[in-house]
């Protein structure tokens, strides 16, 4: 396993993922990473960090918190997933990737161990990443759930701060059918006397996580109910400005923990974070003629918000490149896709990608029409030669198709 691209392989190749695989990658517990964590001699209690989970948002809300930090002069350790384009982007101190020699020596050292117990392709990672925070001594790291929260292989710190930004019906097969199951399964890494910031009040699921936090004697904030002060971000779509009062309300609980973050930090921190973190795929602009827009919003609460800045958009004609992977239901998301707009159906390349002539066989039983491609790739070469110069380009649907283009 000497080069990188070996040792990356052979984490995906090696057991099942979910990312990739789907339902029989979800574990039922934490035993492998608590196992793991006493193998590494327990990094995870050697820096401190902050929990972020939620079903949409997650993401961008752990790059602009860890943006912050970074502007106020912290080292700050950075865990997200899925990543678009290669395998470091999942871990990160101050906006750069962990080292390819890192991820070699890692594998190479405790392969023998991973065999042993059959760890997952997260489990490996989240050691990693544990790893590697420890041994660089950050200040601070920001941990973004996997998959839920109660179960997730991230859910072994005691973090100084749990945010839930908000819950929607995604990952069902895993989470549960209603909103209130979900949010358990999320509320799962609020913990004893750690405050706990939610950023949506949701009417099926505050009960739920109040519940949670009476029980954990957690204080509990909702982002949305304490309207501060407005501060505008580099991450532009729209639906960002739930995102960064979840944000701003978060860095206040730190502040009041003795955390150094003045008011121009947040400002600065929140109008840098594609530099300081180097995010990419949030309402991203790829070309100006034709206006071309991905965006890795993949189910109803996400597409909701990229759908209604979609409309705010001016153009001649729309032009839809779209795939999605084949658990995703598809009930759930089509009305909120436009009719009048031209679709270039492609599937993702990954085991789990739905196939190109069923989802247009769909979207056609609902008005919407378009043709199939073979791959991403050639369904938005197509939607750039079909395209005037006064069009419009969405590229989405799923995460794997934004990897693609970007």
């Amino acid at each position: 396993m000497a080069t990188y691209q070996d040792t990356v392989h052979w984490m995906f190749s090696q057991l099942p993922m979910y990312q990739r695989e789907g339902k029989s990658a979800f574990k039922e517990d934490l035993s492998n990473t608590l196992k793991l964590a006493q193998h590494l001699n327990f990094p995870e209690k050697k820096f401190k960090s902050i929990h972020v989970a939620g079903t949409n948002g997650k993401g961008s809300t752990s790059h602009m918190l860890a943006s912050i930090l970074q502007e106020a002069g912290y080292k700050v350790g950075l865990y997200t997933s899925p990543h678009l384009k290669d395998f470091r982007e999942r871990i990160k101190i101050n906006g750069k990737e962990i080292e390819k020699s890192f991820v070699i020596d890692f594998i190479k050292k405790n392969e023998t161990f991973f065999k042993k117990n059959a760890l997952s392709f997260f489990e490996m990672t989240v050691g990693m990443a544990f790893e590697y925070f420890s041994i660089k001594e950050i200040d601070i790291a920001i941990v973004e759930v996997g998959l839920g929260g109660r179960l997730d292989s991230t859910n072994i710190i005691t973090p100084e701060l749990s945010v839930i930004t908000n819950i929607g019906l995604d990952h069902t097969q895993f989470l549960g059918e209603t909103l209130q199951a979900i949010a358990f399964e999320k509320g799962g890494i609020i913990k004893d006397n750690i405050p706990v910031v939610i950023g949506e009040t949701q009417k099926e699921t505050t009960s739920v996580f109040k519940a949670l936090a009476k029980k954990h004697n957690s204080k509990i904030i909702f982002a949305d109910q304490n309207a501060g002060e407005h501060f505008p971000s580099d991450l532009i779509g729209s639906y960002q400005t739930k995102n960064i009062q979840t944000v701003v309300q978060s860095i206040q609980e730190l502040q009041q923990k003795g955390y150094q973050i003045s008011n121009d930090n947040i400002k600065q921190g929140l109008l840098q974070v594609i530099k300081n973190t180097g995010l990419k795929g949030r309402w991203q602009v790829l070309n100006e003629n034709p206006k071309t827009v991905c965006d890795t919003g993949h189910n109803k609460e996400g597409l909701t918000y990229v759908m209604k800045q979609l409309s705010e958009q001016t153009y001649n004609a729309l032009h839809i490149v779209f795939g999605v992977v084949n658990d995703k239901d598809l009930n759930s998301i089509i009305a909120l896709l436009p009719k009048n707009a031209t679709y270039y159906f492609c599937k993702p390349d990954i085991p789990r990608g739905l196939d190109a002539e069923s989802l247009k066989s769909f979207f056609k039983a609902h008005n919407r029409h378009g043709n199939t491609y073979k791959s991403v790739i050639e369904a938005y070469k197509s939607a750039l030669a079909n395209a005037e110069s006064n069009d419009f380009i969405f590229i989405g649907g799923s995460t794997f198709v934004v990897a693609e283009i970007i």
